[in-house]
């Protein structure tokens, strides 16, 4: 798979029945997460993720989002540039989008 961009309505169809090998990267604060997260959903904040590289290189398909877009932009293209390529940035929208939508939100 190569890297690539969904937005967040493509990515709400799809997000329930993800394959194994399959994560959903949520790169906000620990304290943004704790306040309501997407299910099953991985935590890594932004600033921890070269310290996290090795462990993301074993899945086949990470989905990654925040609050906004702009940090998921960031994350995709650090790790783009530290060599992975199963990455997919979830890149127009984030959890304020999700939850203005009235999708599922884990606490």
């Amino acid at each position: 798979m190569s890297n690539t961009h969904m937005t967040l309505n493509d990515f709400y169809n799809l997000h329930h029945k993800l394959a194994a090998g399959e994560i959903i990267l949520d790169v906000r604060t620990v304290e943004e997460y704790l306040a309501g997260h997407i299910e099953n959903a991985l935590n890594i904040p932004l600033d921890q993720l070269p310290g996290k590289l090795n462990e993301l290189k074993n899945f086949s398909t990470i989905y990654i989002h925040c609050k906004r877009g702009g940090r998921a932009r960031t994350a995709f293209d650090a790790l783009s540039q530290m060599g992975l390529k199963n990455l997919v940035c979830i890149h127009d929208a984030g959890m304020d989008l999700w939850i203005e939508k009235g999708y599922p939100v884990k606490k």
